[in-house]
């Protein structure tokens, strides 16, 4: 895992925490969900491969196939 994934990471969550707060203020909470909902869309298709790269290494690690 690279530091830059973790920063893409850290900048989708302060972006989308603006954006909730802001859609919030203004009354429009579905929109604010959407928003959440998409960015946590967006980390989750970033950090599956690793996760599925960490089952594989222990799959192997402990001889499992």
């Amino acid at each position: 895992m690279s530091v830059q994934l973790i920063f893409k990471i850290a900048a989708v969550g302060i972006l989308v925490s603006l954006l909730n707060q802001v859609l919030k203020h203004s009354g429009r909470e579905d929109q604010a969900y959407l928003v959440s909902l998409a960015g946590l869309i967006i980390v989750l298709t970033w950090v599956v491969p690793y996760i599925y790269q960490l089952f594989e290494t222990i799959s192997t690690l402990f001889d499992l196939t």
